[in-house]
């Protein structure tokens, strides 16, 4: 748990949401309705953070505030879309809050900037929003820890995002919470992350079958999007806006740096919004969209569904919050072919990535896929023997790729994960490493049993060493519903002390079989 974020903290963010959101980026276009059904929102925020990230990576920052200001000018050159443009000045709130190391009072103070500023770079603030869930956070962002605050910030916004079809017609009418609000929820359950250094739940989003843009079908009230970068006084940028709101709607505009701004409008007349600019000062770098294009390629676009196993409710949530249709196990037992069946149909799409996640599991998962394609199904299983191989496929999962070359690259990503987990001996048994009693603790790599012991946290010490002996770049560790409590902070502790540059994230799984599982990468 970090009491306050120093420059190198602030490059783990960086990374950790450009990474989070890329996992949530086809999720976020497919709830992409309001302003524009576009389905481009996941990969606006995915470019904004990147632009961001870039920027951070090519300056020394002496600290943390220093660090966010490259940020928030990385983002503000490279916004794409409303929410980009927003979360560029929620960094910039950020920014100007932290002198020092970001701390409980900056991010207090930094998080109710960042949501003012955010307010006055649209011309036409809207609520049930991007700029509500925002509000939201900073509102909610109460505690006596930078952790507390933080987790608090992020629960606030989720409950916010998850009220915005009640604020907003067009989120009503296609069943769906407002994606941008989506990828700021994802943005700050990044920074809770870097700080306390395990998961902040978040609710699951409900994802049409197509995405939310192709079904709803419209294209707002004008036809193209619009976005420079532009050279010019301030006072001129206050007659810009103006302008632009006088020809169109979705009108943003954010500082780069000095006379340098960011400007976005949704328009019918291409060359009038130019043509403002051009009045105001020297536009460059002119990007036109025509919305109808990009509905077009939206619809075109199939849904890839992915289903997994998933024995214990927070492993269920876990993958339930990446999109996945999930399978509960029925006790210790694997659930029925019926059951991985009927979620394979329930997911209404006819290309579906199944991961049984277990090794007994996956005939199961075989005789469901098999009768899934007899029905018309395009299903592939992705052999994952651990749930934290299902979870390593997951973050690299792609739906906008072919399916075979997502199916491909998903199975690459858990092969390369190793698995490890403990589990309790019920019966004397003759393993690999001698003789176990029923009540040992019995602690396995890749299915083999390494170590035998009485003590959870002894085996479970040994086990990472030897997993730590190999290279270790992220560890994963999901604590079961048996395990002794604070199982997984002292884990985490543990592997500090051997392998400091390894990342560790906490999950609590509530598995029911395995007190521990870990997973390498």
């Amino acid at each position: 748990m970090l009491d306050a974020l120093d420059a190198d903290a602030v490059r783990r963010w960086s990374r950790s949401a450009v990474d989070l959101l890329e996992t949530h980026r086809a999720e976020i276009d497919a709830l992409n309705v309001y302003p524009v059904a576009d389905s481009d929102t996941g990969s606006n925020l995915v470019t904004t953070l990147r632009s961001a990230d870039a920027a951070l990576g090519a300056a020394q920052p002496a600290n943390a505030g220093a660090a966010l200001a490259e940020m928030a000018v990385g983002a503000a050159h490279g916004a794409l879309g409303n929410s980009g443009f927003i979360v560029s000045q929620i960094l910039r709130g950020l920014a100007d809050a932290t002198s020092g190391d970001l701390d409980a009072p900056a991010i207090t103070a930094g998080l109710d900037r960042g949501a003012e500023l955010a307010r006055t770079a649209v011309v036409t603030p809207v609520e049930g929003t991007i700029l509500t869930v925002a509000r939201a956070a900073s509102d909610g962002a109460l505690g006596a820890t930078l952790g507390e605050i933080v987790v608090n910030a992020v629960r606030a916004a989720d409950v916010a995002l998850q009220r915005t079809p009640s604020q907003l017609a067009d989120l009503a009418q296609a069943g769906v919470v407002d994606a941008g609000g989506r990828g700021l929820v994802v943005l700050l359950e990044a920074l809770a992350r870097t700080i306390t250094g395990v998961v902040t739940p978040i609710a699951p989003v409900r994802v049409p079958l197509r995405s939310a843009s192709a079904a709803h079908g419209e294209g707002g009230d004008f036809a193209f999007e619009v976005q420079y970068l532009l050279e010019a006084s301030s006072g001129a940028v206050d007659v810009l806006r103006d302008a632009l709101a006088d020809l169109g709607d979705s009108v943003a505009v954010v500082a780069v740096g000095e006379g340098v701004w960011n400007v976005h409008a949704h328009v019918d007349d291409v060359g009038a919004a130019i043509e403002a600019g051009v009045n105001a000062g020297r536009p460059y770098e002119i990007s036109v969209v025509r919305f109808s294009d990009q509905m077009r390629d939206a619809a075109q676009r199939g849904a890839i569904a992915v289903v997994a196993v998933a024995p214990g409710v927070g492993l269920a949530h876990l993958f339930e919050a990446e999109g996945v249709h999930v399978v509960e196990g029925e006790g210790d037992s694997p659930p029925s072919v019926d059951a991985v069946l009927d979620a394979i149909r329930a997911t209404g799409a006819r290309d579906v990535v199944l991961l049984p996640n277990a090794a007994r599991v996956s005939g199961v998962a075989e005789q469901a896929a098999e009768r899934a394609r007899a029905q018309g199904n395009h299903v592939s299983v992705v052999p994952t023997r651990s749930p934290v191989q299902g979870l390593a496929a997951i973050a690299v999962h792609d739906p906008t790729r072919r399916f075979d070359d997502d199916v491909i690259a998903m199975a690459e990503a858990a092969a390369a994960t190793r698995h490890a987990e403990l589990t309790v001996a019920r019966t004397e048994a003759l393993t690999a490493v001698g003789i176990c009693q029923p009540g040992d603790i019995l602690g396995l790599i890749d299915d083999d049993v390494v170590e035998i012991g009485r003590g959870m946290l002894a085996v479970a010490f040994t086990v990472v060493d030897r997993l730590l002996g190999v290279g270790a770049e992220l560890m994963t560790v999901l604590v079961g519903a048996d395990a002794p409590p604070r199982t997984g902070d002292q884990i985490k502790a543990h592997v500090r002390e051997r392998a400091p540059f390894t990342d560790v994230t906490i999950y609590l799984g509530g598995q029911p079989d395995h007190p521990v599982i870990i997973g390498v990468e």
